[in-house]
């Protein structure tokens, strides 16, 4: 009975502090709301003043300050820090790369993910396809076959608009509910997923452990985590900024297939060396990348006239050919493969990557860059022969899921793009020539200004500094590091009309927060869920225009709930992996029962929007307060600390058998919940449920 009391008390307070953060929302909505940010876009420039500066740059190039950076900056000139920022390479940022060093896929190649991170169905059906299946899976295997031939197609059909491949296993945030989801699987009703079986699935988990193999889902798990925690912790912050500005102009997304595999290299390779450099490098980094070619279906593309090269016979084919044939085996029946050209990359690269919509090209051009990009493709683009070959110690496989041209698959007539004419016979060439055409036109000058300059300055961008920022872009042969200093130099970025003139996204606002409330972080699936929840989650926009950059996206009532529930979770615990103490803005000689609440206040409220709060946000605030306050109790003692390395949670999961688990099932020890236990007091702190609210504030909603 006593147990049962506590857990309805419990109960009671969680209820009250949702209902606190509801009535507060409703308050701060018309606030926050997209009109508002109109309102303040119509005012005249004004100067801000050093602090707001510093604020200021700390939010639009970082993430956010954390406790201490203020002071920092204005330490060494916020002009000097600006400088720095705008040249990662000179800042030692080892001790954040020392964060990732649990995360072993991120220093894989696309061929090594393929034999770490093989999918169970796809891996199998090469190891049965060579005869070299185990015999433990192989009589689990003909148990369901048998079992799935006196099946009805209707009991056992169903499509897949996940984007997954057969035999894959979805994760929690990702898997589809429905009646067949929540029905106990058995090999005569497991929806055409092997991995619903669970004998099936105990036989491959037993033989991914004892050859070291990994589930494929935690590619991207990982990837997150390397996403949060650089952007938490790391020293280069407009870096990541711009990782995650770039990211998103070039979007991919994970949820396609085999890119779950390319998406590590997207982020190591494409991105990251690119984000300060020449915009034409970044293009054409992007166009040879994998995840991009499968993603946009240029991989497909081929001219329709196009003959595979002259076929020796079969004990003569070179190992590269016999891995694509087996990957792929419509190769072997080239008359039920389909031709011909794909005009997504090429529709997507003038209208989202360079040109813009109105950037003056035509359906005709379209169709002709469509032709130029034919024969862009990847050598092994789905990985399942390389994964088996990697199991059965044959060699060869280096090179799978990297960029290749195949000539007999190319265009090699005449084109026109846009007024130039690209002769025939050029070969790869063609797209090279594209790629420069697009690179150096004053349409994209102007598509890329307008962009970076409503990211960093305004949702509505002020005409004159896009105009001097495009101007910039042409100067200088399109060196986003300049364009950069046009805009951070600006009368218009350095002025009151921007100052908060933004509303952080999902990401951002969840990174920030960790970041003011000096909170440590493995960066867990746990955020990333969190982050899903908000309304974005990383790697997870399905179409290629990418998540939106203007507040009238992110604003609404449920949305804002959600970001007043994710605050009142992290300053409480409540996110596992994540650890904040609040105690340490408290003076230690305030008396525990004895604390004002004016002054606590005052004091979170300059560490976490700079002292500066309307009054009718701290009047909100004051009224959910009580007169008596009392120290937040400290946060669990076993989270990461901020020297260590965080411990990987996926592989910790995967040795207590979590990973394996199909849709609608728990098999094994169960998954850690979104919402840790918590003593009730960490609840119902006033302090605690302050600074939640204080975060949930129109002003730190703000950037």
């Amino acid at each position: 009975m006593k147990t049962r009391h506590s857990n309805l008390s419990f109960s009671r307070r969680v209820a009250a502090m949702i209902a606190v953060g509801s009535l507060l929302v409703s308050s701060f909505a018309g606030v926050i709301s997209a009109q508002g940010m109109k309102t303040r876009s119509s005012r005249n420039l004004g100067k801000l003043t050093e602090d707001q500066r510093i604020l200021h740059v700390l939010n639009r190039l970082g993430f956010g300050a954390r406790p201490g950076d203020v002071q920092r900056v204005r330490a060494m000139g916020v002009d000097n820090y600006i400088a720095q920022q705008l040249n990662p390479e000179k800042i030692d940022d080892s001790a954040t790369e020392a964060k990732l060093k649990n995360l072993e896929s991120l220093r894989m190649s696309t061929a090594e993910l393929y034999e770490r991170y093989p999918q169970p169905g796809q891996l199998l059906q090469q190891l049965q396809r060579r005869g070299a299946l185990p015999a433990e899976l192989a009589a689990v295997q003909q148990a369901r076959t048998k079992a799935a031939a006196n099946t009805t197609p209707s009991a056992t059909s169903t499509t897949n608009t996940s984007g997954a491949m057969a035999g894959e296993m979805q994760s929690p945030s990702t898997a589809k509910t429905n009646d067949t989801a929540q029905k106990p699987s058995t090999p005569a009703n497991n929806d055409g997923n092997p991995m619903n079986s669970p004998e099936y699935r105990r036989a491959v988990f037993e033989y991914y452990k004892e050859n070291n193999l990994r589930p494929a889902q935690f590619i991207i798990g990982e990837l997150q985590m390397a996403r949060i925690l650089r952007a938490v912790y790391s020293e280069r912050q407009l870096q990541e900024v711009m990782v995650d500005f770039w990211s998103n102009h070039f979007n991919v997304f994970a949820g396609k297939g085999a890119d779950r595999w390319f998406l590590t290299a997207y982020d190591r390779d494409t991105i990251r060396p690119h984000t300060l450099g020449k915009f034409y490098d970044l293009l054409l980094a992007d166009a040879q990348s994998p995840a991009m070619l499968f993603y946009l279906d240029n991989v497909q593309s081929v001219s329709p006239n196009a003959q595979p090269p002259q076929q020796r016979p079969a004990g003569a084919r070179p190992l590269a050919q016999l891995l694509r044939m087996s990957n792929n085996p419509q190769q072997q029946q080239p008359q039920q493969q389909r031709r011909g050209i794909n005009e997504n990359y090429a529709r997507e690269l003038m209208e989202l990557h360079t040109l813009g919509v109105d950037g003056g090209y035509t359906q005709k051009d379209v169709q002709e860059v469509a032709r130029c990009f034919t024969g862009w493709s990847i050598i092994q683009p789905r990985g399942g022969a390389a994964a088996a070959m990697a199991i059965m110690g044959r060699e060869g496989r280096d090179t799978a899921g990297t960029f290749t041209f195949r000539p007999f698959g190319h265009d090699n007539g005449e084109k026109i793009v846009l007024g130039h004419k690209i002769p025939a016979g050029g070969g790869m060439g063609d797209g090279l020539a594209v790629l420069d055409i697009l690179a150096h036109h004053p349409s994209t000058a102007k598509f890329i200004a307008t962009k970076l300059v409503r990211h960093f300055v305004s949702d509505d961008p002020p005409p004159a500094l896009v105009d001097r920022v495009a101007q910039t872009f042409m100067k200088r042969d399109g060196d986003i590091r300049e364009m950069l200093k046009t805009i951070f130099s600006s009368a218009e970025f350095n002025s009151t009309n921007a100052y908060r003139a933004k509303i952080k996204r999902p990401f951002e606002l969840a990174v920030s927060a960790v970041r003011t409330t000096g909170a440590d972080t493995n960066g867990g699936p746990q955020l990333h869920q969190w982050i899903a929840r908000m309304g974005q989650p990383l790697y997870g926009f399905q179409t290629p225009n990418g998540y939106s950059d203007v507040a009238e996206n992110w604003v609404n009532t449920g949305a804002l709930l959600e970001r007043m529930n994710f605050a009142l979770a992290l300053v409480s615990n409540r996110i596992p992996g994540t650890r904040v103490d609040l105690s340490r803005f408290i003076s230690a000689n305030s008396e525990k029962h004895a604390i004002d609440k004016n002054e606590v206040l005052d004091r979170f409220i300059a560490v976490i929007v700079g002292g500066e709060i309307s009054p009718q946000t701290r009047a909100t605030l004051l009224k959910q307060l009580g007169d008596e306050m009392t120290l937040p109790p400290p946060p669990p003692a076993t989270q990461t600390g901020s020297n260590s390395v965080p411990a990987n949670p996926f592989e910790t999961g995967f040795q207590m058998g979590v990973g394996f688990t199909a849709p609608g099932q728990q098999q094994g020890p169960p998954r850690p919940q979104q919402l840790a236990a918590v003593a009730p007091a960490a609840i119902n702190n006033p302090v605690v449920r302050m600074v939640g609210l204080i975060l949930g504030s129109p002003e730190f909603q703000r950037q």
